[in-house]
């Protein structure tokens, strides 16, 4: 999947994706193929929930993980599409292997 990568040096993270985008932090990340994997599962995810509702259910976990945990860290890496996207970046195939819906496993 061929995918419009845009450097923005002041973003809070490596990367995020932003459909239908993959934004990075430096240039040098492009070369790193699990930020790249990692967010490509993010970018099929939102696929998945058309989009606008995965950023509200992506919020909403992250809200109740942040209740729960009372730490950002440990609530955003709780959050069941982080936690496919964690699992899985390593792995260039998966996205190949239609592993669609992967996330509702991890609820």
């Amino acid at each position: 999947m061929k995918v419009p990568i845009l450097i923005f040096k002041k973003l809070p993270a490596a990367g995020m994706a932003i459909f239908p985008f993959i934004l990075l932090k430096s240039e040098k990340l492009k070369a790193d193929q699990e930020i790249i994997n990692h967010e490509k599962i993010h970018l099929r995810q939102q696929l998945e929930l058309l989009i606008l509702p995965f950023y509200i259910f992506y919020l909403i976990n992250y809200l109740i993980n942040l209740l729960r945990y009372k730490s950002h860290h440990l609530a955003y890496r709780k959050i069941i599409f982080e936690q496919e996207a964690y699992q899985h970046e390593a792995n260039m195939n998966y996205l190949k292997n239609n592993n669609w819906y992967g996330w509702i496993k991890l609820i």
